[in-house]
């Protein structure tokens, strides 16, 4: 997650002093952010070696760990937040990672592009996969193995009996509640058990 306003608006989810379990954590910006400005505490889990390295440098507590093997590490509800920031599009078992993701946590926060933002459905209409600053890379480099959408992933949260606490889009940093799905090029869902 390199975009400063995606980051700020993730921190706005997290309450004061949170414990934080941080998926696919990156170099650990998001969870230092949060250590230093919201008193959080927690660890980031990351499998790449400089972004655990990274961490280690911003003094964030860092697991390295592949998230496709699961969170068996991690007991039920020993986190108040888990955090799925532009990770979940990356794993090969998103739908278990999902339901791990509110076992371990008392909520989840999931945020991943959306293919269904109007500028995607443009590119594909001219017949072009779409690079945007969100989903910059080209159809034979990305490192996204699957593309969702806003609206898909809320029939995804319904299919695993997940209650939605909050929904939106976001764009340029700036929250998206009238038609998230066509309007933001970032989704958000705050989610957790029934």
């Amino acid at each position: 997650m390199s975009d400063p306003l995606i980051m700020q608006a993730m921190a706005r989810l997290v309450p004061q002093g949170a414990r934080v379990l941080d998926l696919g954590c990156g170099d650990g910006a998001l969870l230092a952010h949060l250590q230093q400005h919201k008193g959080c505490t927690g660890y980031g889990v990351e499998l790449d070696d400089a972004n655990v390295h990274a961490c280690v440098q911003r003094g964030v507590n860092v697991i390295q760990l592949n998230l496709d093997e699961g969170l068996s590490l991690f007991t039920d509800q020993s986190f108040d937040v888990v955090l799925q920031i532009d990770t979940l599009q990356h794993l090969r078992n998103a739908e278990t990672m999902l339901r791990e993701t509110v076992r371990v946590g008392r909520v989840g926060i999931i945020a991943f592009p959306n293919f269904a933002h109007w500028f995607n459905r443009l590119s594909v209409l001219q017949g072009r996969m779409p690079v945007t600053k969100r989903l910059p890379y080209q159809w034979y480099d990305t490192p996204n193995i699957r593309v969702g959408t806003f609206a898909d992933f809320g029939d995804l949260a319904h299919k695993n009996n997940l209650q939605v606490v909050d929904a939106f889009g976001l764009q340029n940093g700036q929250e998206v509640r009238t038609w998230p799905n066509l309007m933001a090029g970032t989704a958000v869902y705050k989610l957790q058990r029934r």
